[in-house]
Order: C-alpha cells, then structure tokens, then sequence
C-alpha cells in the first residue's frame, strides 16, 4: 500500500509511502486517502487524524506520469474525492511534514487545523511554472489569509517558502529539528483527543462553519479552470518536458 494507516490511542495516522517517487500522488493514492479519511470520520474510536510522510519526504505533488496517462476533468475524480473527504473531516487534522511540500503537497496543508513543520521542510506551488493553475482552494485561502502580494508571489511566481517563514506568515504552526516533528504533532494530537466530550471536534465545527461552503465553490471554480488549461498544448509540452526531466535523471542514477 502507498498509503499507511494505523490508528493507536484515538489517533489515526495516514502516512504517504512511496518514498522512491518523493511520494508523489497517484490516482490510486488519492482513492486510498479519500477512504481513510472517511473511516476515520466514521470510527467512534479516533478523535484526530494526522498525515505524514517519511523523514525527508513529504509530497512532490502528483505524479506526472500518472496524471498526463489518466487527466482528471471530473468532480468525481479520485483528487476531488479526497477533496471532499479532507474538508468534510469533522476531527482535528494535524499536518507532521519532513521534507518539501509540493503543489497539491502544500496545498492540503491549507485545510489541516496544525501544519508542524522540519526545519528542511519548504512549501512551493508550482502551478504557474507548470502552466498548470491553483487547486483545493488555494487560489482563495492564500489572498484571503496572506493578502495579495503575498499571494501573488506564491502563486504567481512559485517562489518557495522555507519553514520558519511559513510560521511566520501563519501557514503552518512551528518549526522544529526534523526528528522532533511527528513526536510533536503525535503530543499535539493526543492533547485534543484527550478533551472531553468531542470538545476539539465541537470547536473545529465553530471555527469553520462560515468557511465550508466558499472553499468547495473555490474549489469547483478552480477545478474547471484547471481543466481548460490542461488541455493547452503549452501546458501539455511543459508536463511532458518535466517527465521527461526526471526520467532522465533516474536512469543517471
């Protein structure tokens, strides 16, 4: 499975795994993430979920490969399945990232109520550059949180966000030493799964209930938009050279 997932003492974990591909998302993966998602909102036994990777590697974003053989243009689309499970998610979701986030790498991390961060970890969005545009409602949550500019240099010029920086524009909650992440974001889950009576539940539903509805629409907006760019020949040439680039760089090794 290139999706992990243990559940131990009310804390779910799904750990991305597929380390020799930077544990970059296949359709199947975004399947797997989207079911474990909803299992765990579903088991009255877990009161946080918590998504990882491996030291080093958080998400290259998706697999290129995978993504130009099978385009998804639909809402019913694995990548918009998993989507909808991360915001429906109605417990705290904690974010332990070693390594670099890349596009939808970061951006999932936008809906995560604690993103903790190494101090290796950088966060890119690279759509722009892919001629590709901005997805899971980032092209929203960036303005609204970090004001245009600030927006406009993530988005606009893919410009990559270091760690401690990230913490400081309030995209994430702390940075640590790499090996202190996940005992971090394991101490922080178990805080709020120790409340009681599903207060971290109650108070994530507070804290979200005016943002549900405008995010999903962001996120149908962007989707159609994605879409037409896909179908760019630039924008495939510039999918296709990326691959090609890295296949490259495999057989070197």
């Amino acid at each position: 499975m290139t999706i992990e997932v243990s559940t131990e003492s009310g804390l779910c974990t799904l750990r991305l795994a597929r380390p020799e591909k930077q544990n970059a998302l296949t359709l199947a993966m975004y399947s797997q993430l989207a079911s474990a998602l909803r299992a765990a909102e579903a088991d009255p036994g877990v009161q946080v979920v918590i998504v990882t990777g491996q030291p080093g590697i958080f998400c290259a974003g998706n697999d290129i490969g995978d993504f130009l053989a099978h385009p998804f243009t639909g809402m019913e689309a694995p990548p918009f399945q998993f989507m909808q499970a991360m915001l429906a998610l109605g417990k705290p979701l904690v974010a332990a990232v070693d390594g670099a986030a890349v596009g939808i790498g970061a951006t999932m991390l936008l809906h995560c109520d604690l993103v903790f961060l190494s101090d290796r970890s950088r966060l890119v969005y690279p759509f722009v550059q892919l001629g590709l545009l901005p997805e899971f409602g980032s092209s929203l949550l960036l303005p609204r949180w970090l004001g245009p500019q600030r927006a406009a240099r993530l988005l606009l010029l893919g410009e990559s966000l270091g760690a401690e920086e990230a913490v400081r524009i309030g995209l994430a909650t702390e940075c640590l030493a790499p090996d202190a992440v996940l005992p971090r974001a394991q101490s922080a889950a178990a805080r709020m799964a120790s409340a009681p009576a599903g207060a971290a539940q109650s108070a994530k539903r507070l804290m979200q209930r005016h943002e549900g509805d405008d995010i999903w629409a962001a996120i149908e907006t962007e989707a159609h938009a994605f879409s037409a760019q896909l179908a760019n020949p630039a924008t495939q040439a510039a999918l296709t050279a990326l691959l090609e680039k890295r296949a490259g760089r495999s057989e070197r090794r």
